[in-house]
C-alpha cells in the first residue's frame, strides 16, 4: 500500500483523466481519501488521495445543498455496503467479479477475496491509463485482476470475453453509481449483455434512483446543479423490484437503517432527512432468475 508520507505522485501527461463522469470518480476518491483519515474507517482506501492529488482535483459535486452536504458520507456508507456484497457473493461462489464503470475503485487491491478470485474492470481506457499510473504497480489482493478498455455503455462483451471471463461460471456485477447517468434504452442494452453473460447463481449490485424523490426539494436542487456541469441522472427506477425482474433478476433493495454502520453515520443528517430524502436511492442487490 502507498505511504502517505512519500511525495505526491505527479499527473499523468500521456494519460490525461478524461472528462464527464470521471467527476464522479473523483468526488468517491476525495470521499474515501477523508474516510481513511479516520481512526476507524468503515472504507480503507490508501490509494484514493493519490488519484485526488495525481489529478489535480479540488471541487466535489456542484452547489450547497442538503444534499451535497451529505453526499461525502453517503460515497462511503455505499461503499462500504457493495464491499460486503461482493466480498460475499464471491465466497458463496462467484469468483469471477465484474466491475462495470469502474472508475477509480481499488476493491481488486483493498478487499480481502477468497482465494481464485478474478475482478475485472471495465471503462473508458483514458481513465483506466490514468488509474494505472497512479498504481504504479500495486498488488492485487484478488488472485487475478483483469482490465477492459471499453465504453460500458457501448459493446464490450467480446473484450470481456476475450480478458477471460467464463460465462459458464457465475459472475457477480456491480455498476455502483453508473447506471443512472445513461439514458433508460442503453441502460436496458447494458444489462442485456450482463444477463446473456450471467451464468446460474451470478449475482448483481447497482445503486438505483427513486423516481418518486427526484423531484423532491432535497433532490431536485441538486439535479439542477448537477445538469449544469453536463452530467445528470437519466434512468430513474419507481420499482426497482419489477424492473430487474423484467431484465431476468430476483432484486432486493437494502433497508439500510438496519445496517449499524448507516446509522452511526448518517444520523447527524436525520433532520435533514424527510422520508423522500431518506429514500432517494435504492442499494439493489439481486440474483439471476432461474431460466
Amino acid at each position: 500500500m502507498p505511504d502517505p508520507a512519500q511525495p505526491q505522485p505527479p499527473p499523468a501527461p500521456d494519460a490525461p483523466l478524461p472528462d464527464g463522469l470521471s467527476r464522479v470518480a473523483l468526488w468517491t476518491a476525495s470521499a474515501h481519501a477523508r474516510e481513511y483519515g479516520r481512526s476507524a474507517p468503515y472504507v480503507r482506501d490508501p490509494w484514493a488521495a493519490d488519484f485526488v492529488r495525481a489529478a489535480g482535483f479540488t471541487g466535489g459535486p456542484p452547489g450547497d445543498g442538503p444534499l451535497q452536504r451529505l453526499l461525502p458520507d453517503w460515497a462511503v456508507v455505499r461503499t462500504r455496503f457493495y464491499d460486503e456484497f461482493l466480498v460475499g457473493a464471491a465466497r458463496a461462489g462467484c469468483r469471477q467479479v465484474v466491475l462495470l464503470g469502474a472508475g477509480l475503485d481499488t476493491r481488486a487491491f483493498r478487499l480481502d477475496w477468497p482465494t481464485g478470485t478474478h475482478v475485472f474492470e471495465i471503462d473508458d481506457p483514458a481513465l483506466l491509463a490514468f488509474k494505472e499510473h497512479v498504481l504504479d504497480c500495486a498488488t492485487p489482493s484478488c488472485g487475478r485482476r483483469s482490465t477492459v478498455g471499453a465504453d460500458p455503455a457501448g459493446s464490450w462483451g467480446g473484450e470481456l470475453l476475450a480478458a477471460g471471463l467464463d460465462p459458464r461460471r457465475p459472475t457477480a456485477w456491480l455498476s455502483e453509481t453508473y447506471l443512472y447517468h445513461l439514458p433508460p434504452r442503453t441502460v436496458e442494452s447494458l444489462v442485456r449483455t450482463m444477463t446473456e453473460l450471467s451464468a446460474p447463481g451470478s449475482a448483481f449490485g447497482a445503486e438505483c434512483v427513486n423516481a418518486g424523490a427526484a423531484s423532491s426539494s432535497f433532490v431536485a436542487p441538486f439535479l439542477e446543479a448537477l445538469s449544469a456541469t453536463g452530467i445528470s441522472w437519466q434512468w430513474q427506477l419507481a420499482d426497482p423490484r419489477g424492473w430487474w425482474a423484467e431484465q431476468g433478476w430476483d432484486a432486493e433493495v437494502a433497508d439500510l437503517f438496519t445496517l449499524p454502520y448507516v446509522v452511526q453515520r448518517l444520523t447527524p443528517y436525520l433532520p435533514l432527512l424527510t422520508e423522500a430524502a431518506a429514500k432517494c436511492v435504492f442499494l439493489t442487490t439481486g440474483t439471476l432468475n432461474e431460466r
